[in-house]
């Protein structure tokens, strides 16, 4: 092999290790503490499970069912059971490396540290490809609750052409800009501050989940799951692969390794404790929702838990009080997706793979704001003009790709740094991982033509920055290049 092969292979390969990592993590709280203007741990078990939750819980499960039901009929229950399970799979990777490796950056900084720079770019971008489109589908959805919620209220209604989502008789979503603004905000006031509101506002909309389980049983018809499953198996697929959308969040647990107290231990608790409350959650909804409502009701449904309750109900406070529910639970979890790719920026800003701004913190509240900013920005346009349904379809290929990386990783690690101290490890290694990675792919697989395009578009651009910009300008080429400085023999004069 040619010596500049060699040396391309070797930069694309390069590790960073798990004690720089480390190293590094340190090194910025003890700079936040001394001076402020690092990342602050100041994060707890419980406000990290809120999360989690906060960031999960959200417009999936308010929207999802009007999609996949068509799809799997009274059946969609049997789809969210294989997206839990693969969300549960992929939450024990999670949380082994989450203990053994407790900064910011999620699978972007695991993968850095198992396969090599190129495939933690590739992660990154997929991550960065989840959180931003994700946090611009909640963003365009919000307009259809809060419409929903004035029209219950108030008889009023936006006009559609500045609240519906673009290409569903929308032009520019601007409910959708002005909450991604909202959050910025808030966001660039502090970590704290946000995880405070945040845990205020998933509390809220887990009583009103709660309420439409208490009161939607009451409508239920067994009659309503006759036919289980019309479509059959395939259905069942098609829908598995659309209400995993409604698990993608999980892993926002994971952005915060430096603000978390007792990173070790409090991470994998948090992403483990998210995982079964959503999970309750979520199979407690559908399992009313298609008993209360025939299945062929649901197809092109907007707002569809609150119509379930003013049918059951006969009146409309119950609709009222689930859809100013979908409201505060659409912020949170935007705040929370916006919160969770400023943290990867920061890590890969960092490492040198993106220029420094993004890694730069506000002495006065301890944030990234101009990261926070040029975020927002970002998924303001996306909200404003974007389909939704191109959206939610990139969201889950971009989550599932950086999954199966995670899945991928928890092996590696084992076998390169057995040594290495982890706080929490996955159950069943190495069949869990394998089963994690095998699910991934199964419902990639089930995900429409177009969106495979579309990813491709995106690592192509990807690479493009990587190769123009990353590769040279990376903290391990940095290294590299002053250790062949320092080994050059010094001219004679």
């Amino acid at each position: 092999m040619p010596p500049n092969d060699v040396r391309t292979r070797q930069q694309l390969l390069r590790r960073k290790p798990v004690s720089a990592f480390l190293a590094d993590a340190e090194a910025g709280a003890e700079q936040g503490e001394a001076h402020g203007s690092g990342l602050h741990r100041t994060v707890g078990s419980f406000q990290l499970t809120m999360i989690g939750v906060g960031a999960t819980i959200g417009t999936g499960i308010f929207f999802t069912l009007s999609t996949a039901v068509p799809q799997a009929g009274p059946a969609v229950m049997l789809s969210f059971v294989i997206g839990a399970i693969t969300a549960a799979l992929t939450a024990l990777c999670y949380a082994e490396l989450t203990s053994a490796v407790p900064v910011s950056g999620s699978s972007y900084s695991y993968a850095y540290a198992t396969l090599g720079e190129l495939a933690a770019w590739v992660v990154g971008s997929c991550l960065l490809l989840e959180y931003a489109v994700s946090g611009a589908a909640i963003a365009v959805s919000w307009g259809q609750y809060l419409n929903d919620l004035t029209q219950r209220l108030f008889g009023f209604t936006m006009p559609a052409a500045i609240a519906a989502p673009p290409g569903d008789g929308g032009h520019v979503n601007l409910p959708g800009v002005a909450l991604v603004v909202l959050c910025c905000l808030l966001l660039m006031r502090g970590a704290k501050e946000s995880a405070l509101v945040n845990t205020a506002m998933v509390l809220i909309k887990l009583g009103v989940l709660l309420l439409f389980i208490v009161i939607g049983i009451t409508g239920f018809h067994s009659a309503n799951l006759r036919p289980f499953a019309p479509l059959g198996f395939a259905g069942i697929s098609a829908a598995a692969s659309s209400v995993f959308f409604s698990f993608i969040g999980l892993d926002a647990v994971s952005t915060a390794g430096e603000e978390v107290k007792n990173p070790q231990k409090t991470l994998p608790r948090a992403i483990i404790s998210a995982l079964l409350v959503v999970t309750a959650f979520y199979c407690l909804v559908a399992m009313v929702g298609v008993g209360a409502q025939k299945w062929t009701l649901f197809n092109g449904q907007d707002a569809g838990l609150s119509a379930i309750l003013q049918r059951v109900t006969g009146q409309s406070w119950p609709g009222a009080i689930l859809s100013a529910g979908a409201v505060i639970s659409i912020v949170s979890v935007t705040l929370v997706v916006i919160y969770g790719q400023t943290r990867i920026l920061y890590s890969m800003g960092r490492d040198g793979m993106l220029p420094p701004v993004f890694h730069r913190v506000s002495a006065r509240s301890g944030t990234p704001v101009v990261n926070t900013l040029i975020v927002g920005a970002f998924i303001a346009l996306l909200a404003a003009f974007v389909p939704l349904d191109w959206l939610a379809n990139l969201t889950s290929m971009g989550t599932l790709v950086a999954f199966a990386v995670v899945s991928v990783g928890v092996i590696v690690l084992r076998v390169r740094e057995p040594e290495l101290t982890r706080g929490f490890k996955v159950p069943g290694y190495p069949v869990v991982p394998a089963l994690s990675v095998l699910f991934c792919g199964y419902l990639i697989w089930n995900l429409p033509a177009d969106t495979f395009v579309l990813f491709a578009g995106w690592l192509l651009l990807a690479l493009v920055v990587y190769l123009g910009y990353s590769r040279r300008h990376s903290r391990l080429a940095a290294n590299e290049a002053a250790a062949v400085r320092s080994a050059a023999p010094r001219s004679r004069t």
